[in-house]
């Protein structure tokens, strides 16, 4: 009689964890966003010029990206900078990328193809203009570029769309006034060296690896860019309102600065993605991004800024609906 009893409650206990197992599994189900789930298949990720912040930056993101997300494959592409990263995102050549948010802001108002598909994922950290010329030189300021040779960054890059306006906003028509070469990071530092170059303009994270060794191996110092410029550059409103004035600490390039800060320009870098990117894989892709900061911060300094109070704000873009869903998973 006992060892039947015993059989039944066994029986009887069996029954009852799988009915619980089936509850709690259709639960779970039931309560779980359609894209809780593990992202799989590729993304390709649009960098930037070799030696360049966005390309070391995205080489170290893709490592942890690839820890994170074991079953997607990642491609990284180099590029000239953010517009042809923006317009690769766009027309489906890229899944995600990064630009500025001026550069971002002229795409839109230029109706550029699939402009209107852009979404933001993560405001990431300030690109810094930097004017360089050698130490020995007498340009002191942008208005002295007239009738220099002057690298302006390539066609596709963010540098090229700020230095023309800087350029501009200085009364230096940048087609007719300088000698324009178009060239990036990658090859400008040589060039100035060379004597190809009389100096050269770049945009990026602080310190930018390129500069920096630059200015371990030849001298040169940087120009400023002053508030009454800036002014000027934001009075033609639109896209030039992402633009705001900033100083270059001292100990940004201590070779070329010795001790001195430096006024210049500085403008927002946005993760990007379109609106045709899987949630899941948009949510996994910023988690890794806000977690990976210190790690990749230690190598590449601009990642140090990346903020998670500031990095839902990706004005001019609407935030990605899978980046929503990271940012209420993590919201106090």
């Amino acid at each position: 009689m006992l060892h039947a009893l015993s059989r039944f409650g066994r029986r009887r206990t069996l029954q009852t964890g799988a009915v619980l197992a089936v509850v709690l599994g259709l639960l779970a189900w039931w309560l779980l966003p359609l894209g809780e789930r593990t992202p799989s298949g590729s993304l390709t990720f649009s960098t930037g010029v070799p030696s360049g912040v966005y390309q070391r930056y995205g080489e170290r993101l893709e490592g942890a990206l690839a820890k994170d997300m074991p079953e997607v494959s990642i491609k990284l592409l180099t590029s000239e900078g953010s517009q042809q990263n923006l317009a690769r995102v766009a027309t489906g050549v890229a899944d995600f990328t990064i630009a500025t948010a001026d550069a971002v802001a002229t795409y839109v108002r230029d109706g550029r193809p699939g402009a209107h598909l852009l979404r933001g994922c993560v405001r990431l950290y300030d690109d810094y203009v930097q004017l360089v010329v050698p130490r020995d030189s007498d340009i002191g300021s942008v208005a002295d570029l007239r009738g220099k040779r002057v690298g302006v960054g390539q066609e596709g890059s963010g540098v090229r769309l700020v230095a023309d306006r800087l350029l501009s906003a200085a009364g230096v028509h940048p087609k007719q006034d300088v000698t324009a070469v178009s060239a990036g990071i990658d090859t400008m530092p040589d060039r100035l060296i060379a004597g190809g170059l009389d100096a050269f303009f770049w945009s990026g994270g602080l310190p930018t690896g390129a500069v920096q060794e630059l200015s371990q191996r030849f001298a040169i110092k940087l120009v400023p860019l002053d508030e009454a410029l800036v002014k000027e550059l934001q009075s033609n409103g639109g896209s030039a309102r992402y633009y705001r004035s900033a100083t270059i600490p001292a100990d940004a390039y201590r070779f070329a600065q010795r001790g001195t800060s430096v006024a210049t320009v500085a403008v927002a870098n946005l993760l990007i993605t379109t609106d045709r990117t899987d949630p899941a894989m948009t949510e996994a892709f910023t988690r890794t991004v806000i977690n990976s900061r210190d790690g990749i911060g230690r190598e590449v300094h601009a990642a140090q800024l990346v903020d998670l109070r500031t990095a839902i704000y990706t004005d001019p873009l609407e935030v990605h609906d899978g980046a929503k869903r990271y940012y209420r998973s993590v919201k106090p």
